[in-house]
């Protein structure tokens, strides 16, 4: 993380596991963790030096035009989105090169609240309980308080996804 003037938000390094329209949804591992019915309306990632809350690398939401899967860029953290998945919570930074709109914010949060009762509906059938939700809109400040540096030891997330 880059350190950054007062106010300013803090510019990380992201790295694009999920591009925008993409329907294959890749974990930090590489592997691909399912085919979404659906594309991802925007570049997905991860902040590669931080872990989140869940124990997996801290998610990162890119919006913009589409990048490669790969692409490692730095970008701003302007907010926050945090999701409940079983019971675990999890921050997703969403980042980009210029503020987003109130109607970027609005899309990025009407997406996981859908995405949230998708996730309810396939833990069901998974038989995986706990609760699934999205619990709205945090400060990026927030968030990455609540992350941790990726030890030495981390080898990918100790929860199945």
């Amino acid at each position: 993380m880059t350190p950054h003037p007062a106010g300013a938000p803090p510019e990380l390094e992201v790295v694009i596991e999920v591009p925008r329209g993409s329907f294959l949804k890749r974990g930090s591992s590489g592997h691909i963790d399912f085919v979404s019915p659906l594309p991802c309306p925007f570049n997905y990632g991860a902040v590669p030096s931080l872990l989140g809350l869940e124990g997996d690398l801290l998610d990162a939401l890119v919006l913009g035009p589409r990048l490669r899967y790969g692409t490692r860029l730095r970008v701003r953290a302007w907010a926050a989105v945090t999701l409940t998945d079983r019971g675990m919570s999890d921050d997703k930074l969403i980042c980009s090169v210029r503020p987003p709109s109130r109607a970027q914010i609005a899309g990025v949060l009407r997406f996981f609240h859908f995405y949230a009762r998708c996730k309810a509906l396939i833990n069901l059938w998974r038989r995986r309980r706990g609760r699934n939700a999205c619990d709205g809109l945090c400060s990026a400040a927030s968030a990455l308080a609540r992350a941790r540096p990726v030890p030495r030891s981390w080898h990918g997330p100790a929860v199945p996804f």
